[in-house]
């Protein structure tokens, strides 16, 4: 029984996982050794086809798979899991003249081919530091994390394009160079790009110029992985999305794998053409949101440790509660309180961060009230500030209510009470029912997280 036990156990982790997550990660696993060590028990052995994956494995699945093999066998079952050897693909061995096999050098190292490397093989673009270990992980860069590590894992083969949406400062771009990173790391001889959106548009025109578009193709449709930041700024911009589409067609037609970024979801870009937006929405879009509390002190205890200062806890959550927009507000506060611990000669307290950020704390009160709340929300969705503190119930007013509740929770250090009395004296349960259906209703509607960012984009001056 013990030669069938690898199939029997995925049979049965097909049956128990998301078809999705067996279908990525277990499915492609090649046929297990079971070797049978007396009184050491049973243990099967497999050979995972790279890094990335053996962790991947290893940290989310490996003791699933020692508890259904282990059931199965009726006694104890060790997982042993190893990295296979890479050999040499036949597309990467070339016959030397005297028959001798010998290893094709990447195009980029090959003395003949120099001249053109910028055209065939362009250089990565990747900020090494930007990967999924500095990437402070959190809920509200979850789906969008969980996304990326699938597509770094088997490239090609599902969420493609992945299409990630959000604020300004948020990570996106942070998310895009780790898969860049975690492929190369990988495989090497990958052709990976990163670029902005501005770049290929400035590529467009310098090859419209020069009437070079061969060029163009061969540097963008022989990639492997592209990651093009802001695909909003491709709006109005006919000839640079007619190219587009075709890098797009082509990528997708050879399974290279597609990661775009943008400020809004695909079906709210303006002045693209729809055939784009359509391919854009194609595979999985996902959002990120601004990072709620408890991701803010985590990422601002990790990046104070990345500067070689200790940051003590109540000092994070007092910077986290004052700064919520967005990770590179963050990061410039985080500077500011260090630079001034520094300068000051003094330990790092709540004290000297309220002084250190004295001049945003001030702006912030200043420009974020219920009352400012209040009057932005109405006048986004057209009706009247009084509104807002009426007894009027209507969905057309209700709605614009629950929305401004919820942000004056999440932009106020007021408590649920006090915003109650802002409303027209509403008990406090009145704004907690709003603020979790809005803040529910976020996480799963596209347009009403769009208005959101609109909304405290325009709050936050």
């Amino acid at each position: 029984m013990t030669g069938n036990l690898w199939q029997r156990g995925c049979d049965r982790l097909a049956a128990e996982l998301p078809e999705q997550q067996f279908n990525t990660w277990i499915r492609p696993l090649p046929q297990a050794d079971v070797n049978e060590h007396g009184e050491a028990g049973t243990v099967v052995s497999v050979r995972v086809p790279n890094r990335f994956k053996l962790d991947w494995i290893r940290n989310q699945y490996a003791g699933r798979i020692e508890s259904v093999l282990s059931e199965l066998a009726g006694r104890p079952v060790r997982l042993d899991l190893t990295l296979a050897q890479r050999e040499p693909t036949t597309q990467n061995v070339a016959r030397h003249a005297n028959g001798a096999d010998m290893l094709r050098l990447p195009q980029s190292a090959r003395p003949e081919a120099s001249a053109r490397t910028d055209a065939v093989l362009p250089r990565h673009r990747l900020n090494a530091s930007l990967t999924f270990d500095t990437l402070v992980p959190g809920r509200a860069n979850q789906m969008a994390r969980t996304a990326a590590l699938h597509v770094a894992g088997a490239p090609g083969e599902m969420y493609n394009p992945l299409f990630i949406y959000g604020g300004v400062g948020l990570g996106k771009t942070h998310l895009v160079h780790a898969v860049g990173n975690a492929l190369l790391a990988d495989r090497p001889d990958a052709r990976v790009l990163y670029l902005h959106a501005e770049q290929f548009i400035s590529d467009v025109v310098k090859n419209y110029q020069r009437k070079t578009f061969d060029e163009l193709k061969a540097k963008y449709h022989s990639l492997d992985l592209l990651l093009i930041d802001d695909v909003q700024f491709f709006a109005g911009k006919e000839r640079t999305q007619e190219e587009f589409f075709n890098a797009f067609e082509a990528l997708l037609a050879k399974k290279a794998h597609i990661i775009m970024t943008s400020d809004t979801y695909p079906k709210g870009l303006v002045d693209i053409d729809e055939r784009l937006t359509s391919r854009f929405d194609a595979g999985l879009t996902v959002a990120i949101e601004p990072p709620e509390l408890e991701m803010r002190v985590a990422i601002l205890m990790r990046k104070a440790d990345a500067e070689g200062a200790a940051m003590p806890e109540d000092v994070a959550f007092f910077v986290a509660k004052n700064v919520r927009a967005n990770v590179r507000e963050l990061e410039g506060a985080l500077r500011k309180v260090l630079a001034y611990a520094r300068f000051s000669h003094k330990e790092i307290n709540i004290a000297l961060a309220r002084e250190a950020l004295k001049d945003l704390l001030s702006i912030q009160n200043r420009q974020v009230g219920v009352e400012n709340i209040q009057k932005t929300v109405a006048d986004f969705y057209k009706i009247k500030v009084a509104d807002m503190y009426s007894k009027k119930r209507p969905a057309s007013i209700a709605r614009p209510r629950q929305i401004a509740m919820y942000l004056s929770k999440e932009m106020t250090q007021k408590s649920l009470p006090e915003i109650g009395e802002l409303f027209g004296g509403r008990d406090h349960t009145t704004v907690l029912h709003a603020v979790r259906k809005i803040s529910g209703e976020r996480q799963k509607n596209a347009e009403l997280n769009q208005q959101l960012h609109v909304l405290e984009q325009t709050l936050k001056g």
